[in-house]
């Protein structure tokens, strides 16, 4: 994809003025470029409406310039707008978004591809597939990926784990020259550099997927070496207005199978209550109550020992 030197000259003043604080002035600079079809113009417009910066907050319009920018073969497009269709929960369009995505190494696609392969979500059930995605996305850094990697320790076969190591290895290699391959035409994306002050407009949230472990009651048990308890915060009190949430699913059945996990996992924890707090097509496992945030910290901390996510919440 070759641009002139002139419309380059003007994304790159619009990325200047961005990168100081100037929103406006940014979004002027790339708007008619956008227009005209430019696609780092067109990422870049779109990056503005995902964060508000500039403009209005508006998703849908973002996801509109992604869509155009992607069309054109920006890599950075595809991954945002895989990411973002998968949020609005459009699996089945995000899907081939994040499987480009996934082949390039992308560690967030690689991750909820991993997830829907180990719970058999919109994709077929495949765990050596899975585990092999978990382990490149946890390999570039990723916190989730790393932690859902140990969840699934304790449920795939060590002979299928000895072959998603190795599918990982190939997939190392092979992410690398697809990558290389999307990338041999003029770098895509100008915006790299962090804003002074706000985030910096190439972030994107790792969007929530199911975790690993609550698919407990479809897998076989784990026969993990006996290793000391996890201790939980000895005393709950009756009453209080923070709680921790452990997950979200798409089914209950998925959230009362963490709890019954987890209750037995960490000693102590089943002296506290789970709630089941339905929005929408969700359910949002917590635990509860705590007296305090205090609190709340304290009995997060020895929960993400055992492995899982867990984030205080007031009630």
């Amino acid at each position: 994809m070759l641009f002139s030197d002139a419309a380059q000259a003007d994304v790159k003043t619009g990325v200047d003025a961005w990168t100081q604080g100037d929103y406006d002035k940014a979004v002027a600079e790339w708007r008619p470029l956008a227009n005209a079809g430019d696609p780092d113009a067109q990422f870049n417009i779109g990056q503005a409406y995902k964060l508000g910066r500039g403009v209005p907050l508006d998703t849908p319009i973002a996801m509109e310039w992604f869509r155009k920018a992607a069309a054109k073969g920006h890599i950075r497009a595809e991954d945002n707008y895989g990411l973002l269709l998968f949020q609005q929960k459009r699996q089945q369009e995000a899907l081939p978004f994040l499987r480009k995505s996934a082949d390039r190494g992308e560690p967030r696609a690689q991750y909820i591809l991993g997830t829907a392969y180990f719970n058999g979500e919109f994709v077929t059930k495949d765990w050596v597939q899975a585990y092999a995605l978990m382990t490149r996305a946890a390999a570039s850094g990723l916190a989730p990926a790393n932690a859902s990697l140990q969840q699934m320790n304790n449920y795939i076969p060590a002979d299928q784990r000895k072959k998603g190591l190795a599918l990982a290895e190939d997939l190392a290699t092979r992410n690398k020259a697809t990558l290389a391959a999307a990338t041999g035409s003029p770098p895509a994306a100008p915006i790299t550099k962090p804003a002074p002050r706000p985030a910096k407009p190439v972030a994107v949230p790792v969007p929530p997927a199911p975790k690993p472990v609550a698919v407990a009651a479809a897998t076989p048990k784990p026969k993990p070496a006996p290793v000391k308890p996890i201790t939980a915060p000895s005393s709950a009190p009756a009453s209080g207005d923070w709680r921790v949430q452990l997950g979200a699913f798409s089914e209950e059945a998925r959230a009362t199978a963490l709890w019954s996990n987890l209750s037995k996992k960490v000693s102590g924890l089943s002296a506290y209550r789970p709630f089941y707090v339905k929005g929408g097509a969700v359910t949002r496992l917590q635990v509860g109550p705590l007296g305090s945030s205090a609190d709340a910290e304290k009995l997060c901390k020895s929960i993400k020992a055992a492995g899982t996510d867990c984030i205080p919440k007031k009630a």
